[in-house]
Formats: structure tokens, C-alpha cells, sequence
């Protein structure tokens, strides 16, 4: 997009996940992208993504030479990242955020002028480009640092923007969302295995089953509990099974989960190292 350059400051699975959807989807070309990883077997793995991607162990380098900055850093970390990078800072550079709990007013003190911040909370499955990601723009920011924004989380999901202040209910939520899945498929892989199914099928079944209910859901529109009704026949499998998962209080113990991921986020944001 208008030939900007951009760096990823962070070699880990987000940072690689967003450069292969940039990189897919077109919206920059491999000389117009710069890794910034302190690893030289991570710098070597990110080369092999496309040939051209420049790499640096100069997160001050990978500022200086870019026009958006995208820190996939841990939030423990930011502040001192923040201070590498400050004295190449323009009010013309755009950074995004990716960073649990750190405030778009933390990174724009931090950084000093008016730099136009956007934070961002994408999920893991930017990997295979299916991530939920919620953006909210800082107090610089503008529509032009959103749309941006937007083409890049675009290009590995679907992208909403929120108040900052939801911000740690995303994170509680589709941030950590994916690892709530992972753990109910795992439950309903073992409970194929144990009544009976080999290991290989009860995965196969487990993961489409929520590949399908989703599907079902996202393209009929309908809320979940109206198509719970629709499967939930009298005397039935699925009011029995129904029984038992609000016996054990299933839908509590997400409810629970979420809250608690959510209050960590905010908690992250407050351990500012400066």
C-alpha cells in the first residue's frame, strides 16, 4: 500500500504469521519488509519465507528504516523495545501494537511527539489465516493509520475495532480463544477414545464437528442457543449430553475463563518495566 516499507520488530509466531499474510495477499512485497529478531536461527528460518525479506538484530535499524512499525514483542519487554527504537521515531512512522495490555498511551509517552499508535489483538490462528482481530487506534491515529492497520490484520482474518477499553475483554476472549478450543477438542478426543474409537478417527470427527458448527452458525446467523434447540430432540443424545454439561457447568467455567484471561491482560499492561 503506497509503497510503504514495514518492520516486524519480533520473530515469533505472530510476527511470521502476519508477514506471510502481507506476503500472500500482496499488500507488501518481500523488499518492502524487515525482520528485527535478537535469534540468528530465528533470523535464518524468517530468510527462507521469501527471498528478499531483509533481517536485522537492530531493532533500531528495522525503526530507522521503516514507515510501519508492527512490535509482535512480549508486553513484559515493550518498554525496553520502546526505548531502543525512540531516537529514530518521526510523528511520520505509524507503529502498531500486538503486545497484550499495553495502551496505545503508554507507547505514545514512551516514544514522546505524536507518533500515531494502533493496538491490535489478532490470535494464533493468523497461521493458517483465520484469526479474530480487534484494532483501536491511539490518540494520533487517524482513518488513514486504521485502514492500514486494517490491510494488515485483514490479510490473516476478519478485523473489527472496539473501544480501547474492551481491549483485555478481546484478549480474554479471541486472544486467548483459541487455546479454550484446543482444550474442548482435546476433551472430545479422549471421550471418543474412551467409548470406544481409535485415537486418529475421534480427532478427525472432533475437529470437523467445530469446523461445521461454526460454519453453520457464521453463514446462518443464527445464535447459538437456537440451533442448540434445533439438535436437542425429546429424550434424546443431545438433551441428555446437554444434562450433564450444564450439571458440570460447562458454559460457567468459559464465562470464568474469559474473565480471568481479561483481568490478566489488564494486569500485563500494568507491569511497565521503565
Amino acid at each position: 500500500m503506497d509503497n510503504k516499507k514495514i518492520a516486524i520488530i519480533g520473530g515469533g509466531n505472530m510476527g511470521l504469521a502476519m508477514a506471510r499474510g502481507i506476503l500472500q495477499t500482496k499488500w507488501a512485497n518481500p523488499e518492502r519488509m524487515m525482520f528485527a529478531e535478537p535469534l540468528n536461527d530465528r533470523l535464518e528460518h524468517i530468510k527462507g519465507i521469501a527471498h528478499g525479506i531483509k533481517t536485522s538484530h537492530s531493532n533500531l535499524d528495522a525503526a530507522a528504516w521503516a514507515d510501519v512499525i508492527l512490535l509482535s514483542v512480549k508486553p513484559q519487554i515493550m518498554s525496553h523495545v520502546l526505548d531502543e527504537i525512540k531516537p529514530v521515531m518521526k510523528d511520520s512512522k505509524q507503529v502498531v501494537t500486538v503486545a497484550a495490555g499495553v495502551t496505545t498511551s503508554f507507547i505514545e509517552k514512551k516514544l514522546g511527539g505524536k507518533t500515531p499508535v494502533i493496538r491490535a489483538m489478532p490470535n494464533i490462528a493468523a497461521v493458517v489465516r483465520e484469526a479474530a482481530t480487534a484494532i483501536c487506534p491511539g490518540k494520533y491515529a487517524t482513518e488513514e493509520h486504521l485502514s492500514i492497520a486494517r490491510h494488515i490484520f485483514e490479510s490473516v482474518g476478519i478485523v473489527v475495532e472496539v473501544e480501547e477499553s474492551l481491549m483485555d475483554a478481546v484478549t480474554g476472549l479471541s486472544g486467548t480463544g483459541p487455546m479454550y478450543v484446543f482444550q474442548i477438542l482435546e476433551g472430545l478426543s479422549d471421550a471418543g477414545v474412551k467409548v470406544g474409537l481409535s485415537r486418529d478417527i475421534s480427532n478427525t470427527l472432533a475437529v470437523q464437528t467445530l469446523i461445521g458448527s461454526s460454519k453453520l452458525i457464521k453463514e446462518t446467523k443464527e445464535h447459538p442457543a437456537k440451533l442448540k434447540d434445533l439438535v436437542t430432540s425429546p429424550g434424546g443424545t443431545a438433551i441428555s449430553a446437554l444434562h450433564s454439561l450444564e450439571k458440570n457447568g460447562l458454559k460457567a467455567l468459559l464465562i470464568d475463563a474469559v474473565e480471568v484471561a481479561a483481568k490478566r491482560s489488564g494486569e500485563l499492561g500494568t507491569q511497565k518495566k521503565d
